[in-house]
């Protein structure tokens, strides 16, 4: 009879912290990537990657089965990699294909290289990352949120690299009320209540965490989602000067890149269509642009300047429901993976 595994609260953070497995996640910007392979780190792995002749793109672990040597550092053949060490050929599905030093030998034909389903949208590249009692997934889609899909929505993405816990980042996403103190001289925050109450609505993919009894004033609310992949978004209002288009949301996704880096994907999106959209869209890259990196470097700079993990230390309070709420959640889900890991690993 199979005993539940015990699993420890050290596994779970060690999980997170690498990120959460059988999920997508937004890797790169899509320009990144280009017919030579290059390297990335992320979540826990160092992937290589290039395009095919068809433009696709190709995802394997940085990781020659041979001698452990980086692959990126050979040269991409359409849908295969040679290595410059030893001339190792790995296709897109992981397979040493071609071993020139030694045909015939027992590494050519197996799979034993690690590989990363890929989908390629709103100028990202995404990438499954499964666990490893599944290293060759064939997943489905992920789904994203309607102001990424719907022609009705114009975005623009922004793409920085932090420094600290990809976790802080998805705790400030996940309360609306710094922006009222820390950007409270936006042109688009400076509106609205200094004091608030919180409450959590529940949705079909996730909840929302809001102001109650005040909606398009400032950065009032924030919405998670789960469909396939994890994404944040909210909406601040706009003033008259910022142009047609209602309120203005982000949607953000926060991938780990190491234990102290992390890579910051931020859609700003404003729904526009006609001349309305391409009135926003210039004037968005030549005033609001700049204003919106002013206000995420005062992100930037916060968070970046918390040298102690203060988890264990926070005195938290009502307006951080949401963001106690999401870290139940996220380390609920590592304890599950975790589980069913161990269960298959018990059934091999």
């Amino acid at each position: 009879m199979y005993d539940a595994p015990t699993i420890t609260e050290e596994a779970i953070e060690e999980r997170l912290k690498v990120g959460l497995r059988n999920q997508w996640w937004a890797i790169c910007p899509s320009h990144f990537v280009k017919d030579r392979p290059i390297s990335l780190w992320r979540l826990g792995y160092r992937m290589a990657l290039w395009r095919k002749n068809d433009g696709s793109v190709v995802c394997l672990e940085d990781f020659c089965p041979h001698r452990g040597a980086p692959l990126s550092r050979g040269i991409a053949i359409d849908d295969r990699i040679a290595c410059g060490y030893h001339g190792v050929q790995v296709d897109e599905n992981g397979v040493a294909v071609s071993v020139p030093g030694s045909p015939g030998c027992k590494l050519e034909g197996t799979r034993s290289t690690r590989t990363f389903p890929v989908i390629e949208r709103f100028g990202v590249i995404f990438a499954y990352v499964s666990d490893d009692a599944t290293p060759n997934p064939d997943p489905e889609p992920f789904t994203p949120p309607e102001q990424l899909t719907d022609p009705a929505f114009s975005h623009f993405l922004n793409y920085v690299e932090w420094n600290g816990d990809y976790r802080f980042v998805i705790d400030n996403v996940m309360d609306p009320m710094h922006g009222t103190y820390l950007h409270k001289a936006s042109h688009s925050m400076s509106f609205g209540e200094t004091q608030a109450k919180f409450v959590i609505t529940d949705t079909e993919n996730g909840f929302i965490f809001e102001k109650e009894g005040q909606r398009g004033v400032n950065f009032d609310f924030s919405e998670w989602g789960e469909t396939g992949i994890h994404w944040l978004r909210l909406e601040i209002p706009y003033p008259k000067t910022g142009g047609p288009g209602g309120n203005f949301h982000i949607v953000g996704m926060y991938t780990p890149i190491g234990d102290n880096k992390v890579a910051v994907f931020h859609w700003r999106v404003r729904k526009v269509e006609g001349w309305q959209r391409d009135a926003w869209r210039f004037l968005y890259k030549n005033r609001l642009e700049a204003r919106h990196h002013h206000v995420l470097e005062q992100d930037r700079v916060m968070l970046e300047d918390i040298q102690v993990d203060p988890r264990g230390r926070e005195i938290l309070y009502q307006h951080d429901l949401g963001l106690v709420r999401l870290r139940r959640r996220l380390k609920t889900l590592a304890r599950e993976q975790l589980e069913a890991e161990a269960r298959a690993a018990a059934d091999a």
